[in-house]
Order: C-alpha cells, then sequence, then structure tokens
C-alpha cells in the first residue's frame, strides 16, 4: 500500500515538472517571437529617422530635381528669337526656372506688354530701335543683356546680282527709323546710293544725295519685306524676317553686314525689361543661359551665318 503511495506521488511530481518545463519553452518561444516582431519596427523607426536627419537636399538630389524657382514671362519674335529661348528653356528648367514664351508678329505689342508689366521681358529688337521706341512712346525699357546680331543682306528679287543693276530699279526696304538707315548704309556700302555726311545711323530717304541708276527706294513694313520679292529688283532684310522667308545669309545674299561693321555692333539683339528689372534673379538667369557656350553652339549649328552669338 505504502508503495502504491509513492509511486503515485513519484508520479504526480514527474507530471508537474514535465508540465513546468512545458511552460518554461514556450513562454521562452514566445519572447523571443516577440523580440522578433518588434525588430524590423525598430529598424523601420531608425530608417524613417535617418531619412528625415537628411533633409531635403539629399533629397532633392537623389530625385535629380531643381528647387523651384519661379517663372519667366517674355515676348519674342518666332525666328530666330523664339528658336533660341526654346533651347534654352531645358536648360533654365534645370535651374529651377520655367520658361514660358509667347510669340508676336510686330515690333510694337512685345515692348506695350512689358512695359504695362504683363510680361518680364521681351527678345526681339537692337538697342536703336529700344531707345526710339522709349523716345517715341514714353515707355521705361532698359537693355537687360545683348545676345546675338543678325547680319543684314541685299538678296535677289527679280535680279540675282548687283552687276544686273539697272536705272529705276525698285529696292524694298524696313520702313521704321533705324532699320531704314542700316538697310541704306548697306546699300551705300555696295556702292548703290551715297549719303549725306553724318546721316549715319538715323538715315532717311531724304538723306540720300547721290543715286546714279535713280532707284525706287520702296518703303515697307519691315514684315512685308520679304513678301514683295517678285515685285521688286533686290530687298533688304534683316536676318529674323530673311529666315522666315528661307534666306540662308551665307548661300542666298548678295551682300551682307561685315561681323566688324559698327552696323552689326550697334544692332545687337537685346533682352529688354522694365527698368529696374534688370537686374532681378530671374532676368540674369535667362540672360546668362543664353550666352552661355550651349546656345552660342545652338546658334552657330543652325542659322547658318544668320545669326551670330554675340559676346
Amino acid at each position: 500500500m505504502k508503495k502504491r503511495v509513492l509511486a503515485v506521488l513519484l508520479t504526480g511530481v514527474l507530471a508537474a515538472g514535465i508540465l513546468t518545463g512545458c511552460g518554461g519553452a514556450a513562454e521562452d518561444a514566445a519572447a523571443d517571437a516577440q523580440v522578433e516582431e518588434e525588430t524590423p519596427a525598430e529598424e523601420e523607426t531608425s530608417a524613417e529617422e535617418t531619412a528625415e536627419e537628411a533633409g531635403p537636399a539629399e533629397s532633392e538630389e537623389a530625385g535629380g530635381t531643381a528647387e523651384e524657382k519661379g517663372t519667366i514671362t517674355i515676348a519674342a519674335s518666332p525666328t530666330p528669337h523664339a528658336e533660341i529661348l526654346e533651347a534654352a528653356k531645358p536648360i533654365l528648367a534645370e535651374q529651377g526656372w520655367t520658361l514660358e514664351i509667347t510669340e508676336f508678329d510686330d515690333y510694337v505689342q512685345p515692348n506695350l506688354v512689358v512695359d504695362s508689366g504683363e510680361l518680364d521681358a521681351n527678345y526681339f529688337q537692337h538697342i536703336p530701335y529700344l531707345d526710339e521706341f522709349n523716345a517715341e512712346r514714353g515707355t521705361a525699357l532698359v537693355n537687360a543683356g545683348g545676345i546675338h546680331y543678325e547680319p543684314f543682306g541685299i538678296y535677289p528679287g527679280t535680279k540675282k546680282s548687283l552687276d544686273e543693276v539697272a536705272d529705276g530699279d525698285k529696292i524694298a526696304v524696313p520702313n521704321d527709323t533705324t532699320n531704314e538707315a542700316r538697310a541704306l548704309l548697306l546699300l551705300q556700302d555696295n556702292g548703290l546710293i551715297t549719303l549725306k555726311d553724318g546721316a549715319g545711323l538715323t538715315a532717311t530717304k531724304q538723306d540720300i544725295e547721290e543715286n546714279p541708276h535713280n532707284l525706287d527706294i520702296v518703303e515697307l513694313e519691315a514684315a512685308q519685306v520679304p513678301r514683295v520679292v517678285d515685285e521688286m529688283a533686290y530687298v533688304v532684310l534683316n536676318g529674323n524676317y530673311a529666315l522666315q522667308a528661307n534666306f540662308s545669309v551665307a548661300k542666298d545674299s548678295i551682300a551682307y553686314e561685315s561681323s566688324d561693321s559698327e552696323a552689326a555692333k550697334t544692332y545687337v539683339n537685346v533682352i529688354a525689361v522694365k527698368e529696374g528689372n534688370e537686374n532681378s534673379e530671374g532676368i540674369k538667369a535667362l540672360v546668362d543661359v543664353l550666352k552661355s557656350d550651349e546656345i552660342k553652339q545652338y546658334i552657330n549649328d543652325n542659322y547658318d551665318g544668320a545669326v551670330i552669338p554675340f559676346d
């Protein structure tokens, strides 16, 4: 009887020990699982803290996107000005600037929309025209930077060479003061007329002193000149309208201004802005890009001598 009681007691002790052992293992396993579950969360938190510590500079660098600085609005003639601006767009975008281009076919509205503040700048004109416009219209526009010049050329109409010039031949020239003077100076340089001494950059038809062939100088709005090629012996065109008429300075002109001429240096095309805005961050960025090696190369590659970068 005693042996049976003792056996029962031993069996109970062993069972309790087994149960205690299982419970400890289960608890240990649960603890291990809890540690494993907590570890990724801790690592995730650490990663987030690291990202926050890295800050926006590293984030931008990783994404490759420049900080947005703003928008520059500009008026331009279609050719070559708007085309050059289109080439500048991606370069400016890399610096954080958005360039919005509005094209105009005349020489008046681009200045008016800048003077009114509707647009930030324009790109279509040279300094003499800008000065004349300010004087006549009472605007306050200034030169923010010279970009290129476009050699004036004499182009064939019904005659293909100046050797064919005859009495009474018609020659079309732009009728605005500065461009007409430039056309007349080019005709003088090629022996077709002689201007009065001192006429220079303000010359008009009235300043023609000698006209041995009694040439008929037909004054037209600049945009109209290329449209009368078939009606004139010759036409005198500035660069952008020559391009629009599919003329090449290098291949099609009978004569054109040399790069070292006074006219070429005087008539550099500029970025014009309202006075007081010439040193704004956006305008300075625009001018810097337009004078960059990349844009100079674009000009030289695309305009066959009709447009020349200005240093």
